[in-house]
């Protein structure tokens, strides 16, 4: 079972990395989906089939094929234009992601986190209500909010992707 588990963090991360690596947008997107599919496999390994389930469901299911259609949509140039440039909005970027990445393992190593995600629920509410019904609990009635505005926010970002793809150029500057 610990063969395994390696075995599938180990895609994962390869699949991560390859995400992020990779020039094109497709071979991107179907490096996320071995991705998603790798963590689902750990979620098995948890003993845990309704999240993995939903994770290929939801994610490499449904998620995906919304990107794939966002990528498609956007007609993509040529892998000439994904040269790398270090310039100043790049560097921003990294030191953006640096600074999140430093406040998860801050959040992960604090004394708050020890409690779980789960908050009040224990094994003998998990083991009486179930953990789907905790799950929907959770999401639905105490975490309803930051659900919705995620979603809301996932829309305003491929509209506004497909708004500045479509946008000829020299379009919008004045004359």
């Amino acid at each position: 079972m610990l063969i395994a588990f390696y075995i599938l963090s180990l895609l994962a991360v390869m699949g991560a990395l390859s995400l992020v690596l990779v020039r094109s947008p497709i071979y991107c997107a179907l490096a996320l989906v071995g991705s998603l599919i790798s963590v689902s496999g750990i979620y098995i390994l948890l003993n845990n089939e309704f999240v993995a389930a939903i994770q290929i469901l939801i994610y490499a299911g449904a998620i995906m094929v919304l990107f794939l259609f966002v990528i498609m949509l956007l007609n993509l140039r040529s892998d000439e234009d994904y040269i790398l440039r270090w310039t100043t909005s790049k560097v921003i970027g990294l030191a953006v992601i640096l600074g999140i990445l430093a406040q998860f393992v801050a959040v992960f190593f604090s004394s708050a986190s020890k409690t779980g995600p789960m908050g009040d629920y224990g094994p003998e509410q998990l083991a009486g209500d179930g953990a789907v019904g905790v799950i929907g609990d959770l999401l639905f009635v105490d975490y309803v909010l930051p659900f919705e505005v995620i979603s809301v926010l996932l829309l305003v970002a491929i509209m506004g992707a497909v708004l500045l793809a479509k946008r000829h150029p020299g379009e919008g500057e004045e004359k």
